[in-house]
This record gives C-alpha cells, structure tokens and sequence, in this order.
C-alpha cells in the first residue's frame, strides 16, 4: 500500500491510496471517526478501475497529519497485542 499527498490544508489532508487495504483501511476510518480531534473521516473508493481510493480527514482542532499518525500508532499497538494474546493463547 502506497500513500499520495493530493491536498494539504491547515485542517483537512486528502490522500490517495494505492494498492489500498481494506483490511488496514475500514479500522483506520473507524478509529479516525472515534477520535475526539476528528470532524470527519472520508473514504472514497470511486470506479474500480478508473479510479483511485482516497481518504480525505478533516479536524476539529491540531495537524490533520499528526492526528493520524496518533491513530495508526493506536492501532499498530492494539493489533500488536493482539497479536501476542493469539501467540500466547495458541501456543
């Protein structure tokens, strides 16, 4: 998966996706969506093959790239121990 700035402003990022995920991409929007700082997470996947998928964030207050780089962070550390429940728990 690849990521492409397409608009930076003081409160929004849009974002191309290649190669996008949907297994990284729907828990990404859902954390976003939860997050106090968030007004409003957007995936846009278009035509399938006339299109790429984009995901535009728009915040309430702070850098829209540093609120979802806190929420990837959070996710890689739930699904990390997630991970080590499983390895521990089928060992």
């Amino acid at each position: 998966m690849q990521l492409r700035l397409l608009e930076k402003q003081k409160d929004s990022v849009r974002i191309e996706i290649l190669n996008a995920d949907d297994t990284v991409i729907y828990p990404l929007i859902t954390a976003l969506l939860k997050d106090a700082d968030v007004e409003d997470a957007l995936y846009y996947t278009g035509h399938p093959q006339l299109d790429k998928p984009v995901l535009t964030v728009k915040v309430k207050k702070g850098s829209p790239q540093a609120v979802l780089k806190r929420v990837a962070e959070n996710l890689a550390t739930e699904f990390g121990g997630a991970k080590q429940l499983l390895e521990k728990e089928l060992a």
